[in-house]
């Protein structure tokens, strides 16, 4: 599933191989252990493209804005191809500079037979604009620059690399995919079509672009929250079908690996959503909504829901003839909920595009979430289940201590149906923070809504 709303959706001939824009990556490039600072989806697509460019110059120093020696160390690219190949749709510089500079933060380690090397990933990046950085005239540069050993694997990746395109990441919308999508593709050509086996924590550190820390989920939750998503995702929009498997000893799963083929048909083309609308960004926390918060309006709401509803909350905090609202945030967070914007004109466009969709399992935003809840509870109250009698007990008498005296009595335990589903929603909420719009997104890929779909934990298994 998109950041949002998907509007359309087509399956488009095979891409030219100027659309492909591919290039050469050596293989000890794939899968780099990161031993500090972390691979995010916008630093991975701006690293690949800094390959792909580096590689059809060639030599550093082409295109030099700037008549320095210094200069003719970097490669030049303009800034607005960056963005375009990055499938960065914004015009906020800054927070493009932000991912820049995580990607001077990141060290790796490469090891072969004979040589070991820790390196930061990129050892210089710059901007420059001839006419003045801060005027509107003149064209802006990207400049940029490796260290020795990642400079040498870019620009001569010998005989062991694979061909990847930027067409293709420009499709994927996590940094877990790409990264797996590159692993994979690594693979296409081996005669087995099996990746190499590693233990699970081995993918979680290629996949996710964390050091290997003693924080890592248990692998149950790696495999719900980053491999199903992750390989839905890859199936669905690249040139590649790949499938898990998994090696256990006994109950426990001890390593992975995955099949690859090649796709059959074309892939679908989506269209690649806005990292964040900058503009709307700025308006909802110009309303005092904080940033992390106002992000995530943005990525699980429909634009045209949340630019009436915006507009309509505006016109209302500038209005001078209406009594003063306190606090526009809390106001514009009701007006969105209550769905104050929802006139008729807002209303029937929904309802027209509901019936051209003729699709019955169309979700809205907030149906998603519920279902997101639903799903988590009945989760948490099959953990529930594996604690011993103690434990089950100590959790109910919390959960009857924040139920209000005067509730329904007589529902006091896990025989009513009603007690143990908002035991489980209680429950979750004890085990696990408030999703964030990222998690309701992986969810939605890995669990596509189907036909009679439960929408509250349903289970007939009672406590020890």
């Amino acid at each position: 599933m998109a950041t949002k709303p998907k509007k359309t959706s087509a399956t488009l001939p095979a891409p030219d191989s100027t659309e492909l824009k591919e290039f050469r990556k050596t293989n000890e490039a794939i899968g780099l252990r990161v031993s500090e600072g972390r691979l995010s989806l916008l630093s991975r697509k701006l690293f690949n493209v800094m390959m792909y460019h580096a590689q059809q110059q060639r030599e550093p120093g082409e295109n030099a804005p700037l008549a320095t020696e210094a200069a003719k160390k970097y490669f030049w690219i303009p800034l607005a191809d960056v963005a375009r190949d990055a499938a960065y749709y914004s015009n906020d510089t800054e927070k493009l500079k932000v991912h820049l500079e995580e990607l001077q933060n990141i060290r790796v380690h490469m090891e072969d037979g004979i040589q070991w090397t820790s390196q930061r990933l990129v050892s210089a990046v710059t901007l420059v604009n001839p006419a003045g950085l801060k005027k509107k005239g003149g064209q802006l540069w990207f400049g940029f620059a490796f260290p020795p050993e990642v400079a040498a694997l870019v620009t001569s990746p010998g005989s062991s690399y694979t061909k990847l395109a930027i067409y293709y990441q420009t499709m994927l919308r996590s940094g877990t995919s790409l990264a797996l999508y590159e692993i994979c593709r690594r693979f296409l050509t081996n005669p087995s079509k099996l990746t190499y086996r590693q233990d699970w924590e081995w993918w979680y550190g290629a996949m996710s672009g964390n050091p290997i820390t003693d924080a890592m989920p248990q692998y149950k939750y790696f495999k719900r929250d980053v491999i199903k998503p992750a390989v839905a995702e890859i199936n669905m929009t690249t040139d590649i079908n790949i499938e898990l498997i998994e090696h256990a000893e006994g109950r426990k799963v001890v390593g992975l690996q995955f099949r690859v083929q090649a796709t059959q048909q074309a892939a679908l083309a989506f269209p690649v959503p806005p990292v964040i609308d900058s503009a709307m960004l700025a308006r909802i926390m110009k309303l005092g909504v904080a940033q992390a918060d106002a992000e995530n309006y943005l990525l699980t709401t429909d634009d045209a829901t949340l630019e009436a509803t915006l507009s309509m909350v505006e016109k209302r905090v500038s209005s001078s003839a209406k009594t003063r609202i306190d606090s526009p945030a809390a106001y514009f967070r009701q007006a969105l909920k209550n769905g104050y914007a929802n006139n008729e004109a807002v209303a029937t466009e929904s309802v027209a595009r509901r019936e051209k969709s003729a699709d019955p399992l169309l979700e809205t935003p907030d149906e998603l979430r519920q279902r997101y809840l639903s799903a988590r509870a009945k989760e948490a109250y099959a953990l529930f289940m594996e604690m011993d009698d103690q434990q089950q007990q100590h959790w109910q008498t919390m959960f009857k201590q924040t139920r209000k005296s005067g509730r329904a009595g007589g529902i006091a335990n896990m025989s009513s149906a009603l007690f143990r589903n908002e035991f489980s929603h209680w429950f979750a909420q004890q085990q696990w923070k408030e999703p964030a719009a990222d998690d309701i997104i992986r969810f939605a890929i890995a669990f596509p809504k189907t036909a009679g779909a439960a929408e509250v934990p349903q289970t007939s298994a009672e406590p020890r």
